[in-house]
């Protein structure tokens, strides 16, 4: 080979090398670029020259697997951080926070309790109560509007999912035609690609599998394929089947049906974020604090129609508080309706449940737990089939279950917005007591009662009777209490006693009693000749007993049958709390982690200024030195003309 030839491919080579190593300093800063490196070798056996063997990327695919996975974890916990950071500020203001107008509210009952017939201090109670109720309602318009945001966030991560999904699947297809024209993909093209990788990583957990001829294919959740070669398949924000006002994400498979993905499918990327916050938190608070405003309403309310106004009426509603919801699976064949009402709110929780048709019999989950719920079923009046569980009952009330039917049963999910003070009269609050269930002071056994409840409607006697006991069985302890008349709508237990005025038998401690919608338990061991006195209390000037009820309800456990008010809250407030510390310090973790990736990526395939310049000097000193080479060939070859 002539020293034409050998400058040539060295000047071929230089040239290379300093295109190569230009584009690298270019593309610097360019989001996703590879450093390239340009390998040279001998050319032909003899050593003849040079040539370019290949423009190599510099990219590992073990590290960029590592630092998508890193990326997808770290955007989920910002997602879930930011979200859950919002809650965690509105529930800890001390001064927009619930414990302290709650603390004003039972404050107001107790000055009311000083001066029952004040009307400054019944004022006090009215616009405390408004302010409490205007409160809850706000946190649950604070907490809707949050529900609506990730519902629109969801949407804008499919939409920016499927984008990204479809470029690839065009990107794959670009590659393998380029790899079939030229024998090996462009670099470009390649960067491109591995940078959709990332940016789709980052919006959604993915799997990525390579195929033997370099394809790129992306699968989530358990399987599903989004991208497969050159076809990508779209992810669809849709109306969740349970709950009309969810977006959840659908999939359209091959067959073009679209699939509604169950939420736990996703739990990495910021999609993933949005619905593990919304999941495990967002409907979490929302149930709190629905069952917190449920609570105070229902207790406050028991306890205020036990009482007399100042007209002498007997105590109305309070508050007015919504029932649960129910929704209707819209895959359901069957047309049945559904309704919910609150049997026992202290029995109720903060979970929501799935009610299940197999075609012959209902079925009752948890959805926070999965875990199965033993319920009563029975009929109601009508001859409805009602099914009651925790507090809540259920009745079919039109048309029916086809099996694989599904029913959604939030009891608490939107009752703080339905929160509302009813008293706007001061001589409407009932101060004073106007039930009477009390056991006689002489009796001679230890008889007595003790939560003294009252249903809507409830009936009062005309005038005061005695329930006297009668035989005490020594042996079990049972007894018979007499007195009442015929009419009356006696039950033990909830089970109705049809003849009341022949006596009620083998009562012990324990039994609940209702008498026309008046219930009372019964304590203590009871003797022959006991009384209980049952009516309604005289009218009396300055009487505050119902005002002190009222006022020392804040320290009963009516949450959930085992807390008060201000403990709930407060655990609320400590719960979402550490939820927020734990997602911080993980963010932090996965964020130092991600760094940790990115510095070995950056090392591998990031582009360094200084060694950059130091391979331009180098290059250009190659590319002088080889067309030095050729101007010594001319050189020779002239001298050797000169010979002739």
């Amino acid at each position: 080979m002539s020293l034409f030839s050998i400058g040539l491919s060295g000047l071929s080579a230089a040239q290379i090398a300093l295109q190569t190593t230009s584009s690298n300093i270019s593309n610097v800063y360019t989001p996703g670029y590879n450093r390239q490196l340009t390998l040279l070798g001998e050319n032909g056996i003899h050593g003849g020259g040079v040539q370019v063997n290949d423009v190599q990327r510099q990219f590992s695919t073990y590290i960029a697997e590592q630092l998508n996975q890193a990326t997808s974890s770290a955007s989920a916990l910002s997602a879930y951080e930011t979200q859950i950071s919002q809650i965690d500020n509105l529930l800890a203001d001390r001064e927009a926070g619930l414990a302290p107008l709650m603390q004003s509210f039972f404050s107001s009952l107790e000055d009311m309790a000083g001066a029952p017939s004040d009307p400054a201090a019944r004022q006090g109670v009215i616009g405390n109560a408004n302010t409490l109720t205007a409160q809850f309602r706000a946190f649950d318009s604070y907490l809707d509007d949050m529900q609506s945001g990730i519902n629109g966030q969801i949407r804008d991560e499919v939409t920016q999912i499927n984008n990204a999904a479809d470029q690839m699947a065009m990107l794959n297809r670009q590659i393998a035609l380029a790899k079939a024209k030229t024998g090996e993909a462009p670099n470009s093209l390649l960067n491109q690609r591995d940078e959709l990788v990332a940016n789709i990583s980052e919006r959604i957990g993915v799997s990525l599998v390579v195929q033997d001829n370099g394809t790129y294919n992306l699968t989530i959740g358990n399987g599903q394929p989004l991208v497969a070669g050159n076809r990508s398949f779209e992810l669809e924000a849709m109306r969740s089947s349970n709950d009309p006002s969810r977006i959840v994400v659908g999939y359209n498979d091959a067959g073009g049906n679209l699939i509604e993905l169950d939420e736990a499918t996703f739990d990495n990327g910021t999609l993933g974020g949005l619905m593990t916050f919304r999941r495990e938190s967002l409907d979490q608070t929302q149930n709190q604090v629905g069952q917190l405003a449920l609570s105070l309403a229902e207790g406050f309310n028991a306890q205020h129609r036990l009482g007399r106004d100042l007209d002498g009426e007997r105590g109305q509603e309070f508050f007015a508080i919504g029932g649960p919801t129910v929704y209707s699976n819209d895959n359901n064949t069957g047309d049945a309706v559904i309704s919910a009402e609150f049997s026992d709110f202290t029995a109720v929780t903060t979970s929501d449940y799935e009610v299940s048709y197999d075609g012959s019999a209902y079925s009752v989950v948890r959805s926070d737990t999965g875990a199965d719920v033993t319920f009563t079923a029975g009929t109601d009046g009508a001859g409805n089939t009602t099914l009651t569980f925790d507090g809540v009952t259920l009745t079919v009330e039109s048309g029916t279950a086809q099996a694989g039917d599904t029913f959604a049963v939030q009891p608490t999910r939107n009752l703080a917005g339905q929160f509302e003070n009813l008293i706007d009269d001061t001589a409407d609050i009932a101060a004073a007591s106007l039930v009477q269930v009390e056991a006689n002071s002489a009796n001679s056994g230890t008889l007595g009662v003790e939560g003294i409840s009252a249903e809507r409607g409830y009936q009062l006697p005309t005038s005061n009777m005695d329930l006297t006991v009668s035989n005490v069985d020594a042996t079990t302890g049972s007894y018979t209490l007499g007195g009442f008349t015929a009419g009356m709508n006696v039950s033990v237990n909830g089970t109705v006693y049809n003849n009341p005025e022949t006596g009620v038998m083998n009562l012990q401690a324990g039994d609940t009693i209702t008498v026309d919608g008046v219930s009372f338990t019964l304590t203590g061991q009871a003797a022959d000749g006991d009384r209980i006195t049952f009516g309604s209390y005289p009218e009396a000037s300055g009487d505050n007993r119902n005002a002190l009820a009222m006022q020392n309800l804040q320290d009963a456990e009516l949450v959930g049958g085992e807390s008060t008010f201000s403990q709930t809250y407060a655990s609320l407030v400590s719960v979402v709390g550490n939820q927020t510390n734990v997602a911080k310090v993980n963010l932090a973790a996965q964020q130092g982690l991600a760094e940790q990736l990115t510095a070995v990526q950056q090392s591998k395939s990031g582009v360094n200024l200084n060694e950059e310049a130091a391979n331009l000097i180098r290059y250009q000193q190659f590319f002088q030195a080889n067309a030095q080479v050729i101007q010594t060939g001319s050189t020779v070859l002239d001298t050797i003309l000169g010979l002739r």
